[in-house]
């Protein structure tokens, strides 16, 4: 199975990105599953269940999120009725909505996603790492393809899951940062890793915003509204070979795509 891994949604070009070139890739890869960051897709922070059902309708299958899930006042809403889009399972519990899903489609390979927080330079939520020891021998009794994003800040936190998970699940893709890194690799139990997918939306831009409201908020620390930007747009993430039989990864290779008239 081929696997797209789409990084950090970023508002509306983002998502333009999306619907243009998910079903093209779909097509050209044979993918079996697409799985897409969208934590800022709604206005450049936050979820709503527009936003949602415009990526799935583009072919995407699982949306995780992040730190910003909460911002638009609509995702709460939202994550209560799909269980196709995730928060970070190590959240509280009794918080709305699922941190973990298994896809079972006829004819095809059953998948689990699962989206974690990280703590580092973060809000201080559930042990990531101990809610993953619990979560994925759970998730391997239905799947035995399963894909993490791991939403964190620390390059060290993503790199130590993914070794603690390795052999365990197929995957482990790392969000947040919006800079796509060039480690990509399948440590030694055949589990691949990237430690930060990138993001999907405008790059000319400072991580998807307007350039100069951001140099503006470092040179003074006075407040201002980082409006997101349009040109340059890129999908950025990971594609992933996996074998059917066993769930190991056999390949992963780094995504960034322009969209078609994009400046």
């Amino acid at each position: 199975m081929k696997i797209l891994f789409i990084g950090d949604i970023v508002g509306r070009p983002g998502r333009r990105a999306v619907r243009q070139l998910v079903p093209v890739l779909r097509h050209q890869f044979d993918l079996g599953l697409v799985v897409a960051n969208g934590e800022n897709m709604a206005g450049g922070s936050g979820v709503t269940g527009e936003t949602a059902r415009e990526l799935f309708e583009a072919g995407v299958d699982v949306i995780t999120t992040g730190d910003h899930v909460w911002d638009q006042k609509e995702s709460f809403d939202a994550l209560a009725v799909e269980p196709r889009l995730l928060r970070p399972l190590n959240y509280p519990s009794g918080v709305p909505g699922h941190g973990s899903f298994v896809l079972e489609r006829a004819g095809k390979p059953t998948v689990a996603v699962l989206n974690l927080q990280g703590r580092t330079f973060m809000q201080a939520l559930e042990n990531p790492f101990a809610v993953a020891q619990a979560e994925v021998p759970r998730l391997r009794e239905r799947a035995k393809i399963i894909l993490v994003d791991i939403h964190a800040e620390a390059t060290s936190e993503k790199i130590a899951l993914g070794r603690m998970l390795d052999g365990q699940v197929s995957a482990v893709i790392g969000t947040h940062t919006h800079v796509q890194t060039a480690d990509e690799q399948i440590f030694p139990g055949g589990t691949a890793f990237l430690c930060d997918a990138g993001f999907t939306g405008p790059h000319e831009s400072v991580i998807g915003r307007e350039i100069k409201p951001v140099i503006s908020r470092f040179l003074t620390n006075l407040p201002q509204r980082f409006e997101v930007a349009d040109k340059r747009v890129f999908l950025q993430g990971a594609m992933i070979t996996v074998d059917d039989a066993t769930g190991l990864a056999l390949k992963i290779e780094r995504v960034s795509e322009a969209m078609l008239g994009s400046d």
